[in-house]
């Protein structure tokens, strides 16, 4: 059954993967009944995660069984509650580049946000388009969320500019990506094209880059401002290990003078 819950996985367009969540949240509370660990998006308990991730990054007890959040998703929310105006804001322009449905429901419903999301195929984006050329006014979001893209996309450097270009000067974002640590620089390699070398070397099979330790580097060089909010400064070490976020994790908040 493990084996084949990988597969599935890693095998299942992302897009198809969505629609199959809808059915299996329904039983998932009673099948991980239990208290070991918390979604703070959900606010449920279970027994345990779902693992989550390629053969070369497979980790375990990382997958919320209900709103399908990981360690990344977790982080993000919590940031927004504790730490950012993204709820209490009466009015903000949002957008939202691949929506994750953890977060779009409950976004769409805020009162407070002006809220838009944008990706190349998911269903449940209200835009489809591509990253290099957003086709939407400059200056026109207080806030853009663009988490795991960038590293799928052909120029990372172009699609970062222009989200620095519809973001309003004032404005604040998060971008996260898959981050290798052990990395001083980002690596690319145009001759790495299969699936299969790319989820060797890039941790996943549509992956087009590893993005280093050098990744605030580039967002910079687009022209944003970057701020690192580092999880063990704000948690201590049960929390963390409850809501499982990811050890070394940094959640980049970049902004616009």
């Amino acid at each position: 059954m493990k084996k084949l819950y990988k597969f599935l996985i890693n095998s299942i367009p992302r897009p198809i993967l969505i629609r199959l969540s809808y059915p299996f949240k329904m039983v998932a509370p009673v099948l991980y009944r239990g208290d070991n660990v918390e979604c703070p998006v959900c606010e449920r308990k279970f027994r345990k995660f779902l693992s989550y991730g390629s053969k070369v990054v497979h980790r375990d007890n990382v997958l919320c069984p209900y709103d399908l959040t990981l360690e990344r998703h977790r982080l993000m929310w919590l940031y927004l509650k504790n730490e950012s105006n993204f709820f209490q804001a009466s009015q903000l322009n949002v957008l939202h580049i691949a929506p994750e449905q953890c977060f779009h429901k409950t976004f769409k419903q805020q009162k407070n946000l002006n809220y838009l999301t944008g990706d190349l195929l998911s269903p449940i984006a209200d835009m489809h388009f591509d990253l290099h050329h957003i086709p939407l006014d400059d200056n026109r979001f207080d806030v853009v969320i663009c988490n795991h893209v960038l590293e799928h996309v052909d120029d990372a450097l172009q699609c970062m500019r222009e989200l620095y270009r519809v973001m309003k000067p004032g404005g604040w974002g998060i971008m996260q990506v898959p981050q290798d640590m052990s990395r001083e620089v980002t690596y690319e390699d145009p001759s790495i094209v299969t699936p299969e070398d790319r989820e060797l070397h890039y941790w996943q099979y549509d992956h087009v880059r590893l993005f280093g330790r050098d990744y605030p580097n580039w967002l910079q060089k687009a022209g944003f401002e970057v701020t690192e909010y580092i999880p063990t400064e704000h948690f201590d070490a049960a929390t963390i290990e409850r809501y499982r976020l990811q050890q070394g994790e940094i959640l980049y908040i970049v902004s616009k003078k």
